[in-house]
């Protein structure tokens, strides 16, 4: 766990989540400012395996929990398509499904609802889309946690990738983000510390067009955390078109 300074100040901390996301888009044929009318909700089933110290003397504290996440539905979500180009954008809500208990830092749930607002878009460098940049922000408003009298502070993120394609089927390239809480908790016990973190690594996908379906395969090293902690984080997407 790292410090506003982004000094190691509790070396004894580790966490191991692993979380299995399910995710459901439908696109409808309704066109809203010229673009696409899309509607979608994510559904995280997470475990979650902890342990900390907090003084050298003491002893160590562990703990694991596995359960439903707090889901997330985006009932207005629009996207726009062009020759070299592809954007959207939304607005979605993430509903505290996940337990939660202050007691258990290792719940699956956060105890709050969260306003997510999204907007990003991919470009395309040439006419057979071979290479690629994109981008995707979210704006995140949350309200008071339950058990405490805590509202946390919102945050802003935004997930970065650039790839070229080979055979028009296997992509190769870079992914990162950064994230940043752009406003300081409030209520009782909270303090002005800010969190930050940033993050970059390879990734790789491949499309099998024969079963419209695809498989990518991302590895992000996270770096300068600041009242956050720090580590590793290996994705595996199958996404599977009807």
């Amino acid at each position: 766990y790292r410090d506003k300074n982004n000094k190691i100040v509790n070396n004894d901390f580790k966490l191991n989540v692993y979380c299995q996301v399910t995710r459901l888009i439908y696109s409808s044929n309704i066109s809203v400012l010229g673009g696409n009318l899309l509607f979608d909700a994510v559904v995280p089933f997470q475990y979650t395996d902890n342990s900390f110290k907090t003084g050298q003397s003491s002893p160590r504290t562990s703990e694991d929990m596995f359960g439903l996440g707090d889901i997330l539905l985006e009932p207005l979500l629009l996207s726009w398509h062009g020759d070299r180009y592809d954007a959207a954008n939304g607005t979605g809500l993430y509903i505290p499904t996940g337990y939660f208990s202050k007691n258990h830092p290792a719940s699956p749930g956060k105890g709050f609802y969260t306003v997510m607002f999204t907007a990003g878009g991919t470009v395309y460098f040439d006419k057979e889309r071979t290479w690629s940049a994109s981008i995707l922000s979210r704006y995140e408003v949350n309200t008071q946690q339950n058990e405490t009298d805590i509202t946390p502070g919102n945050d802003f993120h935004f997930e970065w990738g650039v790839g070229k394609t080979f055979n028009k089927t296997m992509t190769v390239g870079a992914a990162g983000y950064c994230s940043w809480q752009t406003t300081d908790d409030s209520g009782s016990g909270a303090t002005d510390d800010r969190t930050t973190i940033y993050g970059i690594g390879p990734e790789v996908a491949f499309d099998i067009p024969a079963y419209t379906t695809s498989v990518s395969l991302r590895f992000i090293k996270e770096f300068s955390g600041q009242n956050s902690s720090q580590g590793s984080i290996g994705t595996l997407t199958l996404t599977k078109r009807f």
